[in-house]
């Protein structure tokens, strides 16, 4: 059977870190060019609360095991940061911050998430940690 290890698992995370910031970024193009799409999933507020409770748990589970790997307490620190911005922009929502407030907030949460799962990476292959 395959091993996870935490470096699977950041690279998932990264994965769906970008895919929230491409929903961010090319969504309103999207909408621009195909208005039929406002009738998928894709185009519904949900989508970021979905994205959120897929990087919730896959953050805190690679984060943690990188941490206890290598020492290096401020990937969780990152992860904390990241999935608070992002939190918050879903809590908030665009009727509070406006649309590019919603939009800055999670694309500033799913960079932080992302630089905190890459230095986990990167401190982890260094440490021989969890190496492919």
């Amino acid at each position: 059977p395959m091993k996870f290890s935490s470096t699977h698992i950041d690279k998932t995370a990264v994965g769906i870190s970008l895919a929230c910031a491409a929903h961010c970024l090319l969504l309103p193009a999207l909408l621009t060019l195909a208005p039929s799409i406002t009738a998928t999933a894709f185009a519904s507020e949900d989508f970021h609360l979905w994205l959120l409770l897929a990087v919730i748990p896959t953050s805190l589970i690679a984060l943690t095991i990188g941490c206890r790997k290598h020492g290096e307490k401020s990937v969780i620190y990152y992860g904390i940061i990241g999935i608070g911005l992002m939190c918050l922009a879903v809590i908030l929502g665009h009727d509070l911050l406006g649309e590019n407030g919603e939009k800055s907030l999670t694309l500033l949460g799913a960079l932080i998430i992302a630089l905190g799962h890459l230095r986990n990476y990167k401190l982890c292959r260094k440490s021989d940690c969890a190496c492919d």
